[in-house]
């Protein structure tokens, strides 16, 4: 397969053929293709993913295709995103060694990647539906965020540099759009591919969309997104986009990355966490997930304590960039000035990464692209109980977020509005 070939997306049948001569595929699973074994495991809604077995290993390939894969053609995407992907990772790993699966090739013109097989890891989102209480993932998140964040911003990189990582990204713009639209409008007014659980959820979805204060810091949270290209991000991170064993956590699928607010990765994880523990009373069979309910808040306090450290840490050691450089404070024997600057950054990014929650907590219930951790409930008078306390709990941060001052007091109002027998 060469470099200028033109696109043509893979199959089942035609993948063994395509790329039987690729060197760095063959070189993980073994040249002999009649031995091949090829599924098709894409479960997302943008692209293409195969699981490729060999005599001598796996490896996965993933393509990109010039469509929204949810939607259809109607919806056209450019190839591209494959190639930001590709950018993504290798910079993720760099920044945060381990914390990516590695890369054995990149093909820009046929839009893939040939990358690590990840196993028996499995998606993050998938076991905390099974109930799962995984030791290591909020110190491996934390750990990953604070690393990838600060080492891709201006208090750690050469400016020149990250400047042009800047223009690079940029063009990053369908999928930027995607976001700007679906996170942050569609769900806040009758957009067309909209969806919710109904007729239970339609009185609290029109309240919400008559919330003039949830919909303008909803639009303050679009500007921050859109104007303050403060560092890399993943710009896709919640519990489907990492895969976990009880002792290894990997985040995939960066292909969202652009320069945008640290806020924006640590908002959207976190909200994950706390939809997996509004949903699961949807998941009892049998019994309770009292445990389970309590390990999610733990995990959402311990991420934060994680990335908090961490970031200080890195603030200390690794403040290399040209803001808030050490010849202003630390050369000038004012250590304390910059650890009244560090405290500062870390409450903007409090701040708005509470606002940043609320709203994927919302989109992800009222909007296109909905989460299993709701979607599997079956019975759908209980997953709408479950959706509708996640929707408050939502707005509450959102709107209120300047009047939370820490983690331990955003899980108490989550438990509170969980112990609510009637939304």
């Amino acid at each position: 397969m060469t470099g200028k070939s033109p696109f043509e997306a893979l199959s089942v049948e035609t993948l063994a053929t395509r790329l039987g001569t690729n060197e760095a595929l063959c070189a993980e699973i073994g040249k002999d293709t009649t031995q091949w074994k090829v599924r098709e495991v894409g479960d997302g809604n943008l692209n293409l993913v195969f699981i490729v077995e060999g005599a001598s290993g796996a490896a996965v390939v993933k393509q990109a295709l010039p469509y929204v894969r949810l939607v259809g053609d109607s919806w056209p995407l450019p190839l591209k995103r494959s190639f930001f992907e590709y950018h993504a990772l290798t910079r993720q790993e760099r920044r945060a060694p381990g914390s990516v699966p590695a890369i054995y090739h990149f093909d820009e013109s046929q839009a893939l990647i040939i990358m690590e097989y990840l196993s028996p890891h499995i998606i993050l989102r998938r076991a905390l539906i099974e109930g799962r209480q995984l030791p290591n993932i909020a110190r491996d998140i934390g750990l990953f965020m604070a690393r990838t964040l600060f080492r891709g911003s201006d208090f750690s990189m050469v400016t020149r540099e990250r400047k042009a990582d800047l223009a690079l990204f940029a063009d990053n713009v369908e999928l930027c759009d995607i976001t700007e639209n679906l996170v942050f409008s569609d769900p806040y007014f009758d957009a067309k591919m909209n969806r919710h659980t109904s007729p239970q959820l339609d009185g609290l979805v029109a309240e919400l969309r008559a919330d003039r204060d949830l919909k303008v810091e909803a639009q303050r949270l679009k500007h921050l997104f859109a104007a303050n290209a403060e560092t890399l991000l993943h710009g896709d991170l919640h519990s489907g986009s990492i895969m976990v064993t009880d002792k290894e956590t990997r985040m995939i699928d960066p292909e969202f990355a652009f320069y945008g607010p640290m806020a924006f990765d640590v908002g959207m994880l976190l909200a994950n966490f706390w939809m997996s523990f509004f949903s699961q009373r949807g998941h009892e069979q049998d019994g309770k997930r009292d445990a389970m309910r309590a390990y999610l808040l733990d995990v959402t306090a311990e991420t934060w304590a994680v990335f908090r450290a961490e970031f200080s840490q890195l603030w200390r050691t690794e403040r290399t960039g040209m803001l808030y450089q050490k010849s202003l404070f630390e050369d000038q024997g004012d250590r304390l000035g910059a650890e009244q600057a560090l405290d500062q950054v870390l409450h903007q990014i409090w701040d708005d990464l509470l606002g940043f929650a609320g709203i994927e907590v919302h989109r992800r219930i009222l909007g296109l692209a909905h989460n299993a951790d709701f979607e599997t409930i079956a019975d759908e008078d209980l997953r709408a109980s479950c959706e509708a306390k996640a929707l408050k709990f939502g707005r509450h941060i959102a709107v209120n977020r300047r009047q939370i001052h820490g983690i331990d007091e955003v899980n108490h109002l989550a438990a509170l509005i969980e112990q609510e027998n009637d939304i």
